[in-house]
């Protein structure tokens, strides 16, 4: 079984560090791509077994909706050549509850669908430890075959197969969103943040990007204050929150999973990946 993983970065090192030596542990450095929203030697310098590909950084418009459709297109020609590719965010990493996989390959073997969710969490560094929250909003379409886009932490389907679409997050599956799990690579991260969203141009990111120092600080300060449960109990309420199947639209053929974000954290596995 041939898989890749893919990522698209500008000046995010830290959290590409952890990219790179986490999915190069998981599919090989050789089969990673690495897209630079601008030229940057660094990238090379942290990922130099990856496959780099640069693009222009001169017009930053519909942010958002360019970056999602050009790398669905590259994502297709990787499709040509690998079983499955994962395509995640620099910040987000999928590991593996070792009481249910004993390697990634395990994950996909006899699935038949066209995509694979896992269960998201985000992972908060406060002044009282480092903790995890589960999220619907980042248990997103991580993996696909066949050339199946993804769209809005989604996937996009003919419309007339959106009721037929095979919604499959395997158990012992999950996905770390790492925004917040080192303050001081966060306050580095977010200049680069705020200017884009001054910027020139329509449809940049929004509010959480144009004052990111004020959006750090009301998520640090919103874990701290949660009640605290253990990590079996915790997924269980976020399975159950997604147990009614995911949220679905016809008229574009979108598939994503159900939004929640649980109102307790949870102390991380002790298998959970070791950051840098």
């Amino acid at each position: 079984m041939k898989i890749c993983a893919i990522t698209m970065v500008y000046r995010d090192y830290w959290a590409l560090a952890q990219w790179y030596r986490h999915y190069g542990a998981l599919v090989g450095a050789e089969h990673l791509v690495v897209v630079a929203h601008g030229a940057d030697p660094k990238i090379a310098q942290i990922c130099p077994q990856a496959s780099i590909l640069t693009v222009p950084r001169d017009d930053l418009s519909g942010f958002d909706g360019v970056r999602g459709r050009m790398l669905n297109g590259i994502q297709a020609g990787l499709a040509e050549i690998y079983d499955w590719v994962i395509r995640t965010d620099a910040d987000e990493l999928i590991f593996l509850d070792p009481a249910k996989h004993d390697s990634l390959e395990s994950v996909f073997v006899g699935q038949k669908g066209q995509a694979l969710f896992a269960l998201g969490l985000e992972v908060v560094q406060t002044d009282d430890g480092t903790f995890g929250v589960f999220s619907g909003h980042y248990s997103k379409a991580w993996a696909v075959r066949g050339g199946l886009p993804m769209k809005r932490h989604g996937v996009q389907v003919r419309p007339r197969r959106v009721a037929q679409f095979d919604y499959v997050m395997p158990d012992g599956v999950f996905l770390a969103h790492l925004k917040f799990a080192n303050r001081a690579a966060l306050a580095e991260a977010n200049v680069h943040r705020a200017e884009v969203a001054s910027g020139p141009g329509d449809g940049l990111p929004g509010k959480a990007w144009e004052d990111p120092e004020h959006e750090a600080r009301k998520v640090q300060a919103q874990v701290m204050r949660m009640d605290a449960a253990d990590w079996q109990t915790a997924e269980g309420m976020a399975r159950a929150e997604l147990a009614a199947g995911p949220v679905v639209d016809a008229k574009i053929g979108l598939v994503r999973s159900r939004s929640f974000k649980l109102d307790r954290k949870c102390t991380l596995p002790g298998w959970f990946p070791v950051l840098d």
